[in-house]
């Protein structure tokens, strides 16, 4: 009976905001709320009407387009958080392997570093409950460790054959969104972003700031596997390399057609130099945004695969119990007026995010000739007045095609199974002082007479956990092999700024291009597209 009334309560609440709406509107409110009052009041059995409304929502944005969505209560917070920059915890990175929580990074200047907790560590109890068993999950792990700023947490952990205990007082942590920032070569600097958050500007200005003394002589900015995030901070980025007035991005919204214009300052810091920007098909939003700008405006060289396509602006309402919805209330356009938005039919995401997988089966991963360009999409850059393509995504001025060569079955199995990152996170538990080091030249010196033994101590852990190669195989991927094992050796004294860096330097032919066509912009003074 208390449940019926709040929703009742809910509902008159409610009556001045559907009377400001249509006919339309305030017909069906009031047919869902006597719905809702024969369901608590009438049906045979007892029913959560929490639950239904939340599942009837979550139907309703289903008919919309793809990136309009509900958001129930319980799940506001995860979900804001990787755009808020920040959440109230312990400060560290873990990973659940084999049911055990192993400590991958403790974030610098944190609480638990300010403890004693180090890398490798693994949590036995956190505050008396288990924290290691069959089915402890990413989220079990995150309930027992957060919460409030200022409150105290215990700690029970693993270290060698040791146990210990700390106790941790929670604080604000930051969530970084660069990650991974340093200089390939002199002068140039390379910059990985995941995600573009309320705090990304003061990120990007930070990391260029330290990896460059002066002026930088060239830059990649990395957003493959960026899938957005906040508008204006990408548009805040376009800003530092373009000159005043340049447009941005073009947004129409609300249905009336009009559109709205976001234009540069003049402000930025860079507004002329090499500059190359690397994409794929996990580019989305808000990435496609800054990639779009630039190369409209013939600013930057584009490199890689067509982005994921998704050019819609969502907006966020709250609504009366806490839960939210992120509603659709616009378009946006590059400069020269591409629509990036991919064709999607309302009511059917399923086959769109399977885009990316068909884009995969019809070779555009592979070969730049497979992807349909029509003559009614093409548009000319801003200023060199280069054919761009329009249609969905954002298509890189140079191509460079997925590598799979490399990769076969005894590869995915010995990464897919977690093999892989359980022989890692060992190795460094127990040869921590072997591997310390402050650069990656120090690393790969420490680091080189080791590899073969840790190379065939991962083939036979991993034999014994029943993963064998097939004849030819493990010659096959050894390359790939060794250089993730290295790259994750890396990234317990260096953390992802180490990982990263022998990614790049040993496997990554993207990354390679980019370097190279700095080097050539750096020699005759001008880009080369």
């Amino acid at each position: 009976m208390k449940r019926l009334l709040g929703s009742c309560l809910l509902l008159f609440l409610c009556l001045p905001l559907f009377a400001q709406g249509g006919t339309s509107v305030r017909r069906n409110a009031d047919k869902i709320a006597r719905a809702l009052y024969y369901l608590e009041s009438r049906y045979v059995d007892t029913v959560n009407l929490d639950t239904m409304v939340d599942v009837m929502l979550e139907g309703l944005m289903a008919q919309l387009d793809p990136h309009s969505t509900y958001i129930p209560r319980d799940q506001v917070e995860s979900v804001n958080e990787s755009l808020e920059g920040s959440f109230e915890g312990v400060g560290i990175e873990f990973a659940v392997i084999a049911d055990t929580v192993t400590v991958q990074r403790v974030i610098a200047g944190g609480p638990s570093e300010a403890a004693g907790l180090r890398a490798g560590d693994k949590l036995l109890e956190v505050d008396g409950e288990p924290a290691a068993g069959v089915g402890i999950s990413n989220d079990d792990v995150r309930r027992l460790l957060r919460g409030p700023k200022g409150s105290w947490v215990q700690v029970t952990v693993q270290r060698g054959n040791d146990k210990q205990t700390f106790s941790i007082r929670r604080d604000t942590i930051p969530l970084d969104s660069i990650d991974a920032a340093y200089t390939p070569e002199p002068g140039i600097v390379y910059l990985k972003l995941s995600r573009f958050a309320q705090g990304t500007v003061d990120e990007f200005i930070e990391a260029l700031r330290k990896n460059a003394k002066r002026r930088p002589e060239g830059i990649i900015i990395d957003l493959r596997g960026n899938g957005g995030g906040f508008m204006h901070v990408a548009a805040t980025i376009a800003d530092m390399f373009l000159e005043k007035d340049e447009t941005i991005v073009r947004v129409e919204g609300g249905g009336n057609g009009v559109f709205e214009e976001d234009r540069a300052s003049g402000r930025g810091f860079y507004k002329e130099g090499p500059l190359v920007v690397l994409v794929d098909e996990n580019s989305a939003s808000a990435s496609e945004i800054l990639a779009g700008a630039l190369q409209d405006w013939d600013r930057a060289v584009i490199v890689g695969r067509r982005t994921f396509g998704k050019g819609l602006v969502q907006q966020q309402y709250d609504l009366p119990d806490g839960s939210e919805m992120r509603l659709t209330v616009a378009r946006y356009h590059t400069p020269s007026g591409r629509v990036v938005q991919s064709p999607y039919e309302r009511g059917k995401r399923d086959a769109y995010y399977l885009q990316a997988r068909d884009r995969y089966s019809r070779g555009e991963s592979f070969c730049l000739d497979s992807i349909a360009l029509p003559d009614s999409l093409l548009y000319s850059t801003l200023k060199l007045g280069r054919t761009v393509y329009g249609g969905g995504g954002i298509l890189p001025d140079v191509f460079v095609p997925y590598d799979t060569s490399r990769y076969n079955r005894y590869l995915v199995r010995v990464i897919g199974s977690g093999a892989l990152s359980e022989y890692t996170y060992d190795y460094i538990d127990k040869h921590r002082e072997a591997l310390q080091a402050d650069n990656l030249s120090d690393f790969l010196a420490r680091y080189a007479p080791l590899e073969q033994q840790v190379f065939d101590g991962l083939v036979a852990y991993c034999r014994d956990k029943g993963i064998e190669p097939e004849e030819g195989e493990l010659e096959g991927c050894e390359p790939v092999l060794r250089t993730r094992i290295k790259a994750l050796l890396a990234r317990g004294p260096l953390g992802l700024n180490g990982y990263w860096q022998v990614i790049n330097r040993e496997e990554d032919p993207e990354f390679r291009q980019a370097l190279e066509l700095i080097r050539r912009w750096k020699a005759t003074g001008s880009a080369p597209f």
